[in-house]
């Protein structure tokens, strides 16, 4: 199995920058797809960006593209998600995920297998 547990939330300022990481223990991260996701007070979880097993792919949701940037280091065992020119919609509790599964829909969260417990930011107008 494997555990998650993001870190690096906190207060920001709108235009400003946070990268958040996500550390994972229980195996290894290589084998596994990996996405951010977040959600808003009284909103449904979204996704917001994903990376392939061996990170030479990367796909974010259309709010955050040209803003957000993930990565990961497999060999730290750590994702990331670098946020610049935040927003205050950017406000959400973000959670990582990963997935075991060798096909899947990206940005649907059943189809990931782990979750962290998530890590709260909040943009400031």
């Amino acid at each position: 199995q494997v555990q998650l547990v993001e870190s690096g939330g906190g207060l920001v300022q709108a235009g400003g920058s946070r990268r958040l990481s996500c550390a994972a223990s229980g195996r290894t991260l290589s084998g596994l797809g990996m996405a951010w996701f977040r959600q808003a007070p009284g909103k449904e979880r979204k996704f917001v960006a994903a990376i392939n097993r061996n990170g030479g792919n990367t796909y974010y949701s259309d709010s955050v593209k040209g803003r957000f940037t993930i990565s990961r280091d497999n060999a730290k065992n750590t994702l990331y998600l670098q946020m610049n020119s935040l927003k205050p919609e950017d406000t959400a509790v973000y959670y990582c995920a990963a997935t075991q599964r060798a096909y899947y829909e990206l940005e649907d969260s059943r189809h990931y297998d782990y979750w962290g417990q998530g890590t709260q930011v909040t943009v400031s107008s």
